[in-house]
């Protein structure tokens, strides 16, 4: 798959990214070959996939494409990517059953393999796929989410203040001992190429979509 890149957005973090283990449910910060973060999370209850409308979780590369909530307190509630002006409670939850929450923050992924997570159907940003706050009574290394990525607001918060825009993300069936990703192997399939995909300001401004 890693043919398919065609960036070199990972060359800024050649050995430093987010490993996300669907089996395990589980995600770790990996700095040269050092786990610097490690927490249970939950993927989707539909398993592992990339098309459009499938509730899935994207596998592959991905990069952070945006960084959302800086400056919110740990139980805001985002809808389409802004601050609701609500905060999350046990009330709020039983006036609103039927919500996705999102809360706290919000690290919008975009997939770097076309044809795989990026364009066309399978593109992971424009499915609105995110590593977001939830809420505490709902259980983490659980699949159970909606295709984005959940964590404990307080992870996510610590993870969010860890990481940088464009950070490389990666996102796999497999247990995390069972895939080691070399970073060598990742420099060699990059190509020399910068175009990195633009997203205009009216489409993170006005697009109402909520994964």
């Amino acid at each position: 798959m890693l043919k398919n890149i065609k960036n070199n957005d990972l060359k800024e973090y050649p050995q430093c990214y987010i490993h996300v283990s669907i089996a395990e449910q589980r995600l770790q910060l990996i700095d040269k070959h050092r786990i610097l973060f490690d927490v249970l999370i939950a993927t989707a209850k539909n398993g592992a996939g990339e098309n459009y409308g499938s509730e899935c979780t994207p596998r592959g590369w991905h990069k952070i494409r945006a960084k959302i909530g800086a400056d919110c307190t740990e139980n805001t509630v985002f809808i389409a990517r802004r601050p609701s002006g609500e905060i999350f409670s046990e009330s709020l939850q039983q006036e609103y059953p039927e919500r996705d929450w999102i809360l706290a923050r919000i690290m919008w992924l975009s997939g770097l393999e076309v044809g795989f997570n990026r364009s066309g159907q399978q593109d992971t940003m424009r499915r609105y796929i995110y590593i977001h706050g939830c809420p505490d009574n709902i259980p983490m290394g659980i699949a159970d989410s909606h295709g984005c990525i959940r964590m404990r607001n307080t992870d996510v918060m610590a993870l969010f203040d860890k990481v940088d825009v464009g950070i490389p993300v990666f996102i796999s069936e497999e247990r995390i001992s069972e895939n080691p990703i070399n970073a060598n192997l990742m420099n060699e399939n990059l190509l020399n190429e910068n175009k990195a995909d633009k997203v205009s300001t009216k489409d993170l401004k006005t697009n109402t979509n909520n994964a």
